[in-house]
């Protein structure tokens, strides 16, 4: 059987098991990872079998010794349980007296450690928890102890009336499962509190006594087979298993092992259930040994029998490639050999993927040819023949895949009989028939394909087509199947390792005198694990028996080669061996070591008979056993003796068209030492061919030999350092090669000297951009004159760094106005883009903005367009679009504060606007002096001024509504009751901006708080007469100046000083906006942008415009 190890999925093949005979014991009882052999006296002896380091052979075929083999003294009586922690490294033993010994390593021996005697009952379980923090110890009598791996004891509990013998933990540690002597199982917590009595399902139907042989649950620290994966084994010893999920898995997988069972165990994987016992044989009296292997889903993998009387234990190896057993006074140790298997992907010779196929169908088998891929489930295969574009253009390759796809995949069930013709078609439904004769191996050759199946019928048929052309019958399950270069020989490895050979095309006549077709050939060989046939022999093939490789050639051996890999390939007389035990310990970091060829005898002795008798005795040897390994060897060694004339006869031999041009090639040089060098060249000796160059003074044929090789470093050197002057065009070629070399490994600023040197401006520019080396870049971009090809790259380079400038500049260089237009739009930089238009008479700027600004307002992103319309310089549609926020801000109810910045930009906006405006007319006429004509360009200023200014008026009038809203309850809130009755008189002409409710009420608060109850009294008649308000708020205002006025008369104190105030009207004086009251001195400021005043005396408290924001000049 092949357990699974790494991501493998479990197949199977053992081999014959090696005996360690343990001297003067009369019986192992138990085995455990360092493997604990103990008599009935007793002793015990702890044993390691450690494998040699060979530098020859590795893996399973390496050496193995006996490092240590010490007796443990301690028990007085019969070891009957052992247990391993395998996270602390501790053993655990018990005797038949109840005395427990934990044995701990120390400087290369074991000594006790702790020591636990209860001196009532007998111990008949032990078991670690998953992470070896806690064991738990179960007594025949029903105690339960519960210690730490310390030696302190957790708890303990007497279970009444129960006879014990079985306990495992659950992989979190949480569940505990005791098994009783009557076969039930229980399980608890892991305090020790019972919960239920676990069902049994395979034990339906059975009558009489039964007793556990073993329960193993399975932890789960190496990862599991899949998720959700069967992990619990639990087996009786009339042979019924369940394996369960968990502990309450109603729906086990059952199994049926047919045979007496005595213990079992998980591989360190949890992929493959050792089960071991003895069961009836069929031609013998007596039972024979034998171990059962199963998957966690109770699939039967294979079967390993062991001689002796009785066998009363098994172990897994930690890497579960081998399995020890103990059968009477002896321990059994057999390989196993994993079957790894692996996702198959079409991909070509870099590993590149091809072509992916998803497919219906669960592949259990898949076999290859050069234009076929087959993949079998138990029912049913699957043909694809795949192709590999070569030369096909991309429309071609459509054509054909289009025409041909119904006929390059389908699908047979294993029960039809096809005829060739297209009547296979790709119907997944075949592929859920059932059939009674399941497929159990495959294997196909470019025209044959061979299917077999469990009750042993072979079915072949032809290729490409899809014809079943032959059944034959054996007498064995095959398990895996190979065919020879032509077709003419099968080989079977059957499910117990038994190596077959069927030929497929011999007639014989059967026992009833038919003539039949297919002959089993006499060869037979055991514990046969892996086979190959010579890609280029049809009688030549090597096979792995146990850790040996035998090659044969027509059925007859050659001497065996120790080695446990893989065979992966056969060819030229050499055979490649993968050490995949090996490789799989650290998949990751594979070592070349791993992979093993093998020379076969035909070729050693060539080898042998060249160097030792000579070329001519040697050449008589091939011509009597040809191949065209045999003749390339001859050809090579009369190549290192110059024979010419044998190496060319040779090369024509084995048909080797390059060998031949390279023999004449040497046959025209006159110079022996000049032959010498090149054939050390061809051997791959280059150092050698170099130095014979030189020696010769042909300096230029050793720069040509580095240059075929790539070896651009040498070639540089050999430059530099020889006599007379380089070749410019080739120093500056080996410069950027070695320039190329540290790019691809991105080692730019390695690169970027190599590139300065060779004058490579294209990959320099590249190593610039890869090192965000931007000034070197636009230092490159300067140097390059105007209209180079480079300029428009170099240009995008900088548009995605998003340097605006240094793209404008590079794209204006080389004479792509729009593209220098379309970087600054695509940087937002509009005022550039505007500019570029105007001065390269671009008149498509206007739509792209309009266009621009109209998405964005499409998506109510009305400040971005604002900043584009500003960007852009048009002053006048950003503020339309400013003006339009502030008035819907102001309907919102927004913070005054806000709709007053709101407004105020606004008004800047048309400000800048008005200044362009001038700045544009001016410059019309600029150079023009007369008076009439500054006269013109002054009636053109005040055309384009007065159709904005109602605009740039309700925008000042905006601000100035919400400034004076805001200064008048600042000034109120601080004490400044009569400036704040002031500034609120001014509100009264903005109630067009400001609801009339606000300002009338904020007037009547002010004129109370001023005690100016005239005012006061005006402005609550305006509240009560104003139409927005409803009758209960009127109402409300009534009574609030019924109250007011019955206790003061609506008269103003200080009637003088508010008659400029309460009059209004044309003609009114400028109002102070920091303090609200009217200008009436001479003596104030003014603001240049805003154009407001503040008293003299005021602005001297202020940096900025109270109103605008802008410094103070």
């Amino acid at each position: 059987m092949r357990p699974s190890g790494g991501g493998c999925q479990g197949d199977r093949s053992f081999q014959e098991p090696r005996v360690l005979a343990i001297g003067g014991l009369e019986e192992v009882s138990c085995v455990g990872l360092y493997l604990l052999a103990s008599s009935s006296r007793g002793s015990q002896n702890v044993l390691l079998l450690e494998q040699e380091n060979d530098a020859k052979l590795r893996g399973l075929a390496a050496p193995s010794n006996l490092s240590m083999n010490q007796t443990l003294e301690g028990h007085s009586g019969s070891v009957q349980v052992v247990t391993w922690n395998e996270q602390y490294q501790k053993l655990t033993t018990s005797d038949q007296n109840g005395l427990i010994i934990v044995w701990m390593l120390y400087k290369g021996s074991w000594y006790e450690e702790m020591i636990n005697n209860r001196n009532k009952s007998v111990v008949r379980s032990m078991s670690w928890n998953a992470d070896g923090q806690k064991i738990c110890i179960v007594y025949e009598d029903g105690a339960v102890i519960v210690g730490s791996v310390d030696g302190n004891r957790i708890w303990g509990k007497d279970l009444k009336g129960i006879q014990l013998c079985h306990v495992a933990w659950s992989a979190d540690s949480k569940i505990l499962l005791f098994g009783m002597a009557n076969g039930e199982i229980h399980i608890y917590d892991n305090q020790g509190n019972f919960i239920m009595k676990m069902k049994l399902n395979c034990l339906v139907n059975v009558t009489g006594a039964v007793s556990i042989a073993g329960i193993h649950w399975y932890h789960g620290t190496e990862g599991y087979v899949e998720p959700h994966c069967p992990c619990l084994a639990i087996c009786f010893d009339n042979g019924r298993c369940q394996i369960m999920r968990h502990e309450n898995d109603q729906n086990p997988v059952l199994i049926d092992s047919g045979m007496y069972v005595v213990s079992i165990q998980w591989n360190h994987t949890g992929s493959v259930l050792a089960v071991a016992g003895s069961q009836k044989a069929i031609t013998q009296d007596k039972d024979v040994n034998t171990v059962q292997f199963y998957t966690p889903f109770g699939e039967h993998l294979g079967t390993l029998k062991i001689p002796g009387k009785q066998m009363s234990a098994l172990s897994w190896e930690g890497g579960g490639l081998k399995i020890a057993l103990a059968v009477d006074s002896f321990i059994y140790f057999a390989n196993i050999r994993p079957d790894y298997k692996f996702v198959l992907v079409l991909c070509n010779s870099i590993g590149t993927p091809l072509d992916p196929k998803y497919i219906d169908l669960v592949p259990l088998f898949v076999t290859m040819t050069k234009t076929h891929v087959i993949a079998a489930s138990k029912e049913a295969f699957y043909t694809w023949q795949y192709r590999v574009a070569k030369k096909l253009t991309a429309l071609e390759i459509n054509q054909i895949t289009r025409s041909r796809k119904e006929g390059r995949e389908r699908i047979y069930h294993v029960d039809d009989t096809p005829s060739g013709s297209a009547d296979g078609v790709l119907d997944y439904s075949k592929a859920i028939q059932g059939t009674r004769d399941p497929i159990c191996a495959i294997t196909a050759s470019d025209k044959t394909l061979i299917v077999s199946r469990e009750s042993g019928t072979i079915q072949r048929y032809s290729l490409p087509n899809v014809g079943l052309i032959q059944k034959y019958s054996l007498d064995c399950r095959a398990y895996q199947l190979s065919l020879n270069c032509n077709s003419s020989r099968l080989a079977i490895i059957d499910i117990s390792g038994v190596l077959t050979f069927f030929d497929l095309d011999a007639r014989v006549t059967d026992s009833t005198g038919q003539q039949v077709i297919g002959e089993l050939l006499k060869l037979e060989r055991k514990d046969v694990w892996d086979m190959k046939w010579a890609k280029d022999n049809p009688d030549l093939f090597a096979m792995m028996e146990k850790t040996r490789m035998y090659v044969f050639r027509n059925l007859d051996p050659e001497e065996p080669i120790q080695t446990s890999g893989y065979i992966c390939n056969f060819e030229d007389l050499e055979i490649k061996s993968v050490l995949l035990d090996e490789i799989l310990k650290n998949p990751e970091y594979p070592d070349k070591d791993y992979i093993i060829n093998f020379e076969i005898r035909s070729l050693r002795d060539s080898r042998a008979l060249i160097e030792k008798v000579g070329i001519e005795d040697a050449s008589q040897f091939i011509e009597d056993n040809p191949h065209p390994r045999l003749w390339r060897l001859l050809a090579e060694a009369a190549l290192q003796k110059l024979d010419l004339h044998t190496a060319e006869q040779a090369f024509v031999r084995c048909k080797d068209y390059q060998g031949i041009k390279f023999v004449k090639r040497l046959g025209n040089l006159q110079s022996e030492s000049m032959k010498q060098a090149e054939v050390a060249a061809y051997f791959g000796r280059f150092e050698e061919a170099e130095r014979m160059y030189l020696d010769m003074d042909r300096r230029d044929l050793a720069i040509g030999l580095r240059l075929k090789l790539g070896d651009w470093f040498r070639v540089l050197q050999l430059l530099k350092t020889g006599s007379g002057d380089a070749d410019d065009s080739l120093l500056e070629q080996a410069h950027n090669a070695i320039g190329d070399y540290f790019a691809d490994r991105q080692k730019w600023l390695n690169a970027v000297q190599y590139y300065v040197q060779g004058r490579n401006q294209e990959r320099l520019a590249e190593c610039y951009y890869m090192l965000e080396d931007y000034e070197g870049l636009e230092n490159l971009a300067n140097s390059l004159p105007e209209n180079h090809k480079l300029l428009p790259e170099v240009a995008q380079m900088f548009v995605r760094a998003g340097m605006c400038e240094q793209a404008v500049t590079a794209f204006l260089k080389c004479n792509q106005p729009k593209a220098a237009v379309d970087t600054c739009v695509h940087l937002n930089r509009w005022n550039k883009a505007v500019e570029l238009a105007k001065s390269h008479n671009m008149k498509e700027i206007g739509s792209l903005l309009a266009r621009y600004a109209s998405h964005l307002l499409e998506k109510n992103k009305i400040l971005d367009a604002i900043e584009l319309y500003r960007k852009a310089s048009y002053f006048y549609d950003a503020a339309k679009l400013m003006f339009k926020i502030a008035d819907e801000e102001a309907k919102k109810r927004t913070k005054p504060l806000r709709v007053k910045k709101l407004y105020v930009l606004s008004a800047l906006l048309i400000e800048q606007y008005h200044e362009q405006m001038k700045n544009a007319q001016r410059g019309k006429v600029k150079g023009k002096s007369s008076e009439a004509t500054s006269a013109l360009a002054g009636l053109l200023e005040e055309e384009v001024l007065s159709t904005t200014s109602r605009f740039t008026d309700n925008a000042w009038r905006g601000a100035e509504a919400y400034h004076f809203f805001i200064l008048a309850q600042r000034q109120l809130y601080e004490g400044y009751v009569d400036n704040a009755l002031k500034t609120a008189l001014h509100l009264r002409d903005y109630e067009d901006i400001i609801p009339a409710v606000e300002i009338y009420s904020l007037l009547a608060l002010c004129a109370c708080a001023s005690r100016a109850f005239g005012t006061c009294s005006k402005a609550f008649i305006k509240l009560e007469s104003l139409e927005t308000l409803s009758s209960e708020q009127k109402q409300q205002y009534e009574n609030l100046a019924l109250e007011i006025f019955t206790k003061h008369t609506p008269k103003d104190n200080r009637k003088s000083e508010l008659d400029s105030f309460l009059e209004g009207g044309e003609g009114k004086l400028p109002t102070c906006v920091a303090t609200g009251n009217p200008v009436t001195e001479y003596q104030f400021w003014t603001c240049s942008v805003c154009k407001h005043c503040v008293l003299a005396q005021e602005i001297s408290n202020y940096n900025f415009c109270p109103l605008c924001h802008s410094a103070v000049g």
